[in-house]
């Protein structure tokens, strides 16, 4: 079947950032997941917060993704940052070169490149990822020129994700759990260290033959490592979550939205209650699958040194989550989870395919999932 046409020539705008173009919805009836949406206008509404809470209480119990709409920011300001993204990439490669992550010492800002983890024997990455930390004194670092000149609409962006769209799924969590409203916003301040960050990301197309040999998979069912994430509005569908059947089920990219779900420091917080969300990354349906797919994502970690220690919740006692859990992060801080699992995410050695479990650090270990 043929492709959808690529993207037009960006054009430039005003602000100087080149019109971003999205690709069309693939044409397939896919087996979409069921996903709650949660609308955050009603946030600040008399008794939004608690119907937003309910709602989310009912999403997460059921698969741990959920859709959130009316979140302040325009597309316009969405697909600046898509347009933003698409230059990055577009750089040489000796230029992104020059900003690339430390991540083999678990450092995760900055470039990149492809190739770096084994999918399957023979079969090798093909993702691009820039990832720009928190606008904070501590967090500085050298940034190509796009990342420079358009600083202000960069930070304005992030800025506004953390502290009017995670600051309210932050306190809707808390309410869910029957603690201070503030109780998790302690810990997740803009202006402490922590690994939050804002990514642009590029899956390469794939030959038909890469796509065999890696049977389809992309991105192996994994867990993320923080507290949330934030996926924008995707619209090549390859995106898959895992229900609590074991099921894959593909996440439809709906208009106006951000895809969120929760990760793992929220699993380790909740003693298992708020569940890290299984999900992957698999080749388009046909009528994408020439498509190269641009991402713009936002990761809500916790500050650098929270003890992952269960919190003491009536709602947790309720519900027999005060109980020992089968592993425990007790002992861990957040700031170390994620250094380790981004190192070993790097590490060399068997293929990603082949692998079940992963050890990570103090006991605890990554599981993956097919």
């Amino acid at each position: 079947m043929a492709a959808l046409a690529q993207t037009p020539t960006p054009t430039a705008t005003g602000s100087g950032i080149p019109t971003y173009h999205q690709v069309q919805e693939t044409s397939f009836d896919l087996d979409w997941a069921d996903l709650a949406t949660l609308d955050l206008s009603q946030f600040d509404q008399p008794g939004g917060k608690q119907l937003l809470a309910t709602q989310l209480f009912n999403a997460i119990q059921n698969i741990g993704f959920f859709y959130i709409t009316n979140f302040g920011l325009s597309q316009e300001e969405v697909d600046q940052q898509f347009s933003i993204g698409e230059q990055i990439f577009k750089l040489p490669i000796e230029e992104k070169l020059k900003f690339r992550a430390e991540l083999e010492k678990g450092g995760y800002n900055g470039y990149k490149p492809m190739g770096l983890r084994e999918i399957s024997p023979g079969v090798f990455d093909k993702t691009e990822i820039f990832n720009i930390p928190k606008f904070i004194p501590a967090l500085e670092r050298p940034q190509p020129d796009i990342v420079n000149q358009n600083r202000p609409i960069i930070e304005g962006f992030a800025r506004h994700i953390h502290e009017e769209v995670v600051r309210k799924l932050l306190i809707l969590l808390a309410i869910i759990l029957e603690l201070p409203e503030n109780f998790f916003l302690k810990v997740h301040r803009y202006d402490k260290l922590s690994d939050c960050h804002l990514r642009y990301m590029k899956y390469h197309r794939r030959s038909e033959e890469e796509n065999e040999k890696a049977a389809g998979i992309w991105s192996k069912g994994h867990t993320d490592f923080g507290s949330l994430t934030l996926l924008f509005r995707q619209p090549v569908a390859a995106l898959q979550v895992r229900t609590p059947e074991g099921d894959w089920k593909w996440v439809k990219p709906f208009p106006g939205s951000i895809t969120v779900n929760l990760a793992d420091s929220l699993q380790f917080l909740t003693n298992g209650f708020l569940k890290s969300s299984i999900h992957r990354v698999v080749a388009p349906p046909p009528d994408q699958r020439d498509i190269d797919r641009l991402g713009v994502l936002y990761f809500v970690r916790p500050e650098d040194n929270l003890e992952l220690r269960p919190v003491v919740s009536e709602v947790l006692h309720r519900l027999g989550y005060d109980q020992a859990a089968d592993q425990s992060a007790v002992g861990i801080t957040a700031g170390e989870w994620v250094k380790a699992r981004v190192a070993k995410g790097v590490d060399k050695g068997a293929a990603r395919s082949e692998v079940g479990e992963q050890p990570i650090i103090g006991g605890v270990v990554a599981k993956y999932y097919d």
